[in-house]
């Protein structure tokens, strides 16, 4: 292999970004575009980096700062990338023209953003303990909906809306009908002990899983309570490590994949809990990890995830993303 693509490739054959391409401080959120092998991530140095991904490389595109640290982002569609963060603000970018728009603002920063094609509209949710939907024909917010407690994570596949709230609360809505008064069509409790980090809708709408800061996972059937459970996936005998992020492969619905403050992103089948592939790319926390519209890519996020808090923040800790290829024999037992 040529030591051009040499310099792109991790060990494992992963495709990593050019250390002078890798965001100033750690990485939020990625995300990529529904039409083309487009990544974006959001970092804590308020900037928001686009690179596209190509077989052995991955080019960048563009970089843009907003007023804050970036904590989300999703894009709309193959041209505009919406992105919310510290500065309390849902901004969309349009890609082509490079130019920003702050579509709308919450009153504490915002923790979720995604478009809601059906419906024309952009929603967000923000630890002001609301989720508001936004159009761009208004400066106020069509809906807002008033939540019991800060939104720490969220997930939208129409017509399921899964909210997981601060206190362990869980909420799910029915977005068929989007109207001012919409009531959750069921509100619980987690069924982790512990804080929610991560949420991820499943594709048919059944169901959801739900990530926690102690390593184990919540597969919620929203059809059958009694087929629920739960499992341990970034879980030690002498630690755990938070499940920082969760998705499902769009061509294998029952494929789950979990990216774990240990460092490690594992490939779950989720229906019966079977550990497919575990993948350790760092010795640093996973922060973010998703597949592409096809899921032929997995992208992960290497950043430090705050868990220890600001005392065990360093400076020069590793910070990376890489694109994993996922190849047959690793979606071998997956059905």
């Amino acid at each position: 292999m040529a030591a051009v693509e040499q310099q792109y490739l991790s060990s494992s054959g992963d495709v990593l970004l050019r250390p002078a391409e890798v965001p100033g401080a750690d990485i939020s959120c990625l995300a990529w575009s529904p039409v083309q092998n487009l990544l974006a991530a959001g970092a804590w140095d308020k900037t928001v980096s686009l690179w596209e991904v190509l077989p052995a490389e991955a080019v960048a595109r563009a970089r843009y700062s907003l007023e804050a640290p970036v904590l989300c982002c999703s894009f709309s569609d193959g041209q505009h990338l919406i992105s919310g963060g510290c500065d309390h603000k849902v901004t969309v970018r349009d890609l082509q023209a490079q130019q920003s728009m702050e579509l709308g603002r919450h009153s504490a920063p915002v923790r979720y953003v995604s478009n809601l094609e059906e419906h024309q509209l952009v929603v967000s949710g923000s630890w002001d303990k609301t989720v508001c939907f936004w159009s761009p024909q208004q400066q106020q917010p069509v809906f807002t909906l008033q939540l019991p407690e800060r939104v720490f994570a969220m997930d939208v596949k129409f017509p399921l809306m899964v909210v997981g709230c601060a206190d362990r609360q869980v909420l799910t809505f029915d977005l068929s009908h989007l109207r001012s008064e919409l009531a959750p069509t069921s509100s619980t409790f987690s069924g982790l002990k512990m804080q929610t980090r991560s949420v991820c809708c499943f594709p048919d709408k059944s169901g959801f899983a739900l990530g926690g800061i102690e390593g184990r996972c919540w597969v919620k059937n929203l059809e059958d309570s009694s087929k629920s459970f739960t499992f341990k996936c970034h879980q030690f005998p002498d630690s755990a490590r938070a499940v920082n992020a969760l998705d499902v492969h769009a061509a294998h619905p029952s494929l789950l994949a979990t990216a774990g403050g240990d460092g490690s992103f594992i490939f779950w089948q989720k229906a019966d809990r079977k550990l497919l592939k575990r993948f350790e790319p760092s010795k640093v926390s996973l922060t973010a990890g998703k597949f592409n519209s096809s899921g032929y890519l997995f992208a992960y996020a290497v950043s430090y995830d705050w868990s220890k808090g600001h005392e065990a923040f360093r400076e020069d800790a590793p910070r990376q993303v890489g694109i994993h290829q996922c190849r047959l024999e690793e979606l071998a037992y997956v059905t």
